[in-house]
């Protein structure tokens, strides 16, 4: 096994590097980022082939691009998302 900080790093920072998105993978100050704050101890993935939309427990609080979606675990109804594109996208004709 790895260090949580470490598997934090190669599911976030690595991924933007390889696919060359500029101020995403980390927090920093006037970066977009994605924040998610959970509990190791409890995260469990509750969704099954019959019911593949089940939340996951153990996660309490996420940001999307700094807006929170999920508080105490709930929704908020929060749809911040938006479609990242990497450099030297086209759309198809």
């Amino acid at each position: 096994m790895i260090p949580l900080e470490e598997a934090v790093r190669r599911l976030a920072f690595f991924p933007a590097q390889n696919l060359k998105l500029k101020e995403r993978g980390a927090l920093r100050s006037g970066w977009l980022a994605d924040v998610v704050v959970f509990d190791p101890a409890k995260i469990t993935d509750n969704a099954t082939f019959e019911r593949p939309y089940r939340y996951a427990t153990g996660m309490v609080h996420i940001f999307v691009n700094g807006v929170q979606v999920l508080q105490d675990g709930e929704h908020t109804g929060a749809k911040p998302g938006r479609v990242v594109r990497v450099p030297g996208w086209k759309p198809k004709c």
